[in-house]
């Protein structure tokens, strides 16, 4: 059997390395001596270890996440994109033990703090994955195997010329519209107006997702989302916050 990566030169995978779009600019700040001694610490206990492609960030192709055996028990899946420091996932998975949670993320040292912070309220339902979260989507999680898909305050990429790396986009919604579970959710929450307007466009024209504040444009905030300082800092800007929700019908 052929081994990962045999036959690709190493031409070859720096060319598709270089034409691949990602929705992140990594900014991989050093580690503080507290958080390098606890990465090297936890790292077993919480990170996820997937096979990698070319790119550090990349997924093997054909590699799968199996949730139950890496909690160790089936139970409904919450997967958090952009999870920064942690501070959402962290106070969801607190409030909600009976819920695992992934937190998909590639700023290492926002990776640190949020297993440092794990390890100290000793959550044993939460893992960090560092990925590039379209992959992780579109081809790491089996089908109808989330609850729910959180996707918080998003780079927006404001410069149209960078537009093509945002995110949430038709293929993006159409990749979670196929891990989310019957009833499972999709939310959303940006305070970037243009954003937020492609945001719902795109929700509202997937096949199989429907609306969770029909009647209008705009959901609620999300009870279940802590007031983070990112989201102090827009609205302390004067910047409007706006939240969507789309799920896909229960079974009947």
């Amino acid at each position: 059997m052929a081994q990962r990566g045999e036959g690709v030169s190493e031409a070859g995978a720096r060319e598709r390395i270089r034409r691949e779009v990602v929705s992140f600019a990594r900014r991989d700040g050093r580690l503080s001596h507290r958080h390098q001694q606890a990465w090297n610490a936890h790292h077993a206990r919480y990170v996820v270890a997937p096979e990698r492609d070319a790119r550090s960030t990349s997924l093997a192709p054909g590699w799968h996440l199996d949730a139950a055996a890496l909690f160790g028990r089936t139970a409904p899946l919450v997967v958090e994109i952009g999870s920064g420091d942690g501070e959402a996932v962290l106070a969801s998975a607190q409030a909600h033990p009976e819920v695992d949670h992934l937190a998909v993320e590639v700023y290492r040292p926002g990776l640190a703090r949020t297993i440092v912070a794990a390890e100290r309220a000793a959550l044993d339902n939460l893992l960090v994955l560092p990925a590039d979260a379209r992959a992780v989507i579109e081809s790491a999680l089996p089908p109808e195997s989330v609850r729910e898909v959180r996707v918080f305050f998003p780079d927006p990429w404001p410069k149209a010329r960078h537009h093509k790396r945002r995110l949430v986009d038709e293929a993006f919604v159409t990749a979670v519209t196929r891990v989310l579970e019957p009833g499972g959710v999709l939310r959303l929450a940006t305070d970037w107006p243009d954003y937020a307007e492609v945001m719902r466009a795109v929700c509202e024209a997937a096949p199989g997702l429907v609306s969770r504040h029909p009647g209008s444009p705009w959901g609620p905030r999300f009870d279940g989302r802590v007031l983070t300082r990112y989201e102090r800092k827009g609205t302390d800007l004067g910047r409007d916050i706006r939240d969507l929700a789309f799920g896909r019908p229960a079974r009947r």
